[in-house]
């Protein structure tokens, strides 16, 4: 079949990344604020870790029935609210009296952010061939790496001229925009006016190839899925991605403040550096998947050899465990969340490969369910193990400890990529 051009289903890809990106604004604006937080209320680094960790509580509790709302509802529906109660969630924010309306506003901020990832797995499954899944989820899931790399440095600046409770109000106006954007501009393939026939006759003649799509066609159960080796090992390997990522996310401006005996700017600045080479990585990681697969080779042992290979540049966080100089630092830094991040949109665009076409959300549910402890996890983690070493090194050697845990998973619990086996009756 000829190749297309570009046309509507990449606006729709395109779409889904900026709602990342906004979405991950709403999300690094706490750990900008976290000097400003001890100056206003006196939030040590044990509860700054619990605060940048709710946010995850709510977003995990919400994954497993986010994803069986999904599939019932479908991803434009679930998405509106979605997009409406994140945005609320910042204004709450920016007014909150004390810890607790911050917290609340948190709490809020997870339960609107966490349709995002599996609604954009279960789109993209919608709007895309195999062949070109890789890059597609590469563009959104780069977003996340992106909103980093301009989004500290931005809000840092923002804060340190008006102060942390007009950075959050600028968070929230950003993320109200992109609700009517969403709301506006947003189709699955069957409802899209703008979907040519030609296109719509492309998409969907690649998704119905038997060789592609697992038969079963009705929703399948989340405890048979759960129950499945593929969907665990996926899981595990992922949870162990995003455990770093978290961690770097939350703690890495407070790292180079701390550690280093950087300034506060500067900090904001360099924390740029390594979220910018993660977003190259992460388009690169997309692209070279689908290019190689449509040169021939084999397509489950690329997507693997990428995803066990960039999980493993992420042990590369244990230089930074040692490192005295910014720029040491920063290098190491920037192999291990650039190798996690090349990984991260081969792994996104599995749920739509190993899951029963119409069970595509609840098994990305599941995915960022595990992802989301993990999320919770790295914080929390984080600040106790500094508040008890007054030391990043310890910090750093667990997240190693959980990366080769997701490199096995990987090898013997995903194996090869897959539909899992339709439930027998």
């Amino acid at each position: 079949m000829r190749r297309q051009t570009p046309a509507r289903r990449w606006r729709i890809t395109w779409l889904l990344g900026l709602g990342v990106l906004v979405n991950y604004f709403d999300r690094v604006n706490l750990s900008v604020s976290h000097n400003a937080l001890y100056a206003a209320f006196g939030v040590s680094n044990i509860t700054f870790g619990y605060l940048s960790g709710a946010y995850n509580w709510t977003y995990a509790m919400c994954q497993l029935p986010i994803g069986v709302l999904l599939d019932r509802f479908g991803v434009r529906r679930v998405g509106r609210i979605s997009t409406f109660l994140w945005s609320v969630a910042s204004f709450a924010a920016a007014v909150s009296p004390g810890i607790g309306g911050l917290f609340a506003a948190r709490f809020l901020l997870g339960v609107g952010e966490a349709p995002t990832f599996p609604a954009n797995a279960k789109a993209i499954g919608k709007w895309f061939p195999q062949s070109e899944r890789g890059l597609a989820t590469s563009i959104f899931d780069a977003a996340a790496k992106f909103a980093s790399a301009i989004g500290v440095p931005l809000i840092g600046i923002l804060l340190l001229k008006v102060g942390w409770r007009w950075s959050f109000a600028a968070t929230g106006v950003i993320s109200l925009l992109y609700f009517f954007l969403f709301s506006k501009v947003y189709r699955d393939p069957e409802d899209d006016p703008e979907l040519t026939e030609e296109e719509r006759a492309y998409i969907g003649g690649e998704l119905e190839s038997p060789v592609v799509q697992n038969e079963q066609s009705r929703p399948v159960s989340l405890g048979y899925l759960i129950r499945q080796r593929k969907v665990v090992g996926l899981a595990l390997g992922f949870g162990s991605y995003n455990y770093v990522f978290y961690l770097l996310l939350t703690w890495l401006p407070s790292y180079l403040s701390f550690a280093l005996h950087i300034d506060l700017l500067h900090s904001f600045l360099y924390t740029g550096v390594p979220w910018l080479f993660a977003t190259v990585t992460d388009l690169i990681g997309g692209w070279l998947a689908d290019s190689l697969i449509r040169r021939g080779w084999d397509a489950s042992r690329v997507r693997k050899a990428i995803l066990i290979g960039g999980t493993a540049c992420g042990l590369g966080i244990l230089g930074a465990a040692n490192a005295h100089t910014a720029t040491r630092a920063l290098i190491w830094i920037s192999v291990s969340i650039g190798g996690l991040s090349a990984a991260a949109p081969v792994g996104w665009s599995i749920p739509s490969m190993i899951a029963p076409r119409e069970s595509v959300g609840t098994v990305g549910g599941i995915v960022n369910f595990s992802n989301q402890l993990s999320g919770i996890a790295a914080p929390i983690v984080t600040g106790y193990v500094v508040a008890a070493t007054h030391s990043y090194t310890v910090a750093f050697v667990i997240s190693a400890i959980y990366l080769l845990i997701g490199i096995a998973s990987y090898i013997f619990l995903l194996g090869k990529i897959e539909p899992v086996p339709s439930p027998v009756g």
